[in-house]
């Protein structure tokens, strides 16, 4: 979802997104939870042919990474790594089975263009993630803060 501000002359477009707050794989799991805040960016078993058109993302993630888009007002730190406990295996209950929508990709025009002014677009040959610029939360929280030239 990007709001866009008008201004006479200028247009600024800005997004709300999902940001990782964890190092490690990303987990079904998770994302089960997480896919009820807005569209994910990234799947935890995501395999695209590299000779197609589309980006391949990694299986993991890492702190600020922007890992979708968030339905609020707000950005939301998640944990896209969290993982279910294997407590009670013996439990009747089976583990119900998982069918996550699909992510959505982005092609490199499409990521330069989602970017704001305090988001960054890494692009590796067989990835393209957004990150967020300042890795820590309270440098991000601080620079927000600071008047814009």
């Amino acid at each position: 979802m990007c709001y866009v501000i008008f201004q006479p002359d200028v247009i600024f477009v800005y997004s709300i997104e999902q940001i990782s707050m964890g190092y490690g794989s990303i987990t079904t799991h998770a994302l089960m939870s997480l896919e009820a805040h807005g569209i994910l960016f990234v799947s935890p078993r995501l395999e695209v042919d590299l000779l197609q058109t589309l980006p391949v993302l990694l299986l993991s993630s890492y702190d600020r990474m922007i890992i979708g888009e968030h339905s609020r007002d707000t950005d939301l730190d998640v944990n896209p790594v969290r993982a279910k406990e294997l407590n009670n295996i013996r439990a009747t209950g089976k583990d119900e089975n998982v069918k996550l929508s699909p992510p959505c990709l982005m092609t490199l025009e499409e990521a330069i263009g989602y970017v704001a002014f305090d988001e960054l677009s890494e692009v590796t040959p067989k990835s393209i993630r957004l990150r967020k610029r300042y890795l820590d939360v309270n440098k991000r929280k601080t620079m927000s803060k600071r008047p814009k030239m």
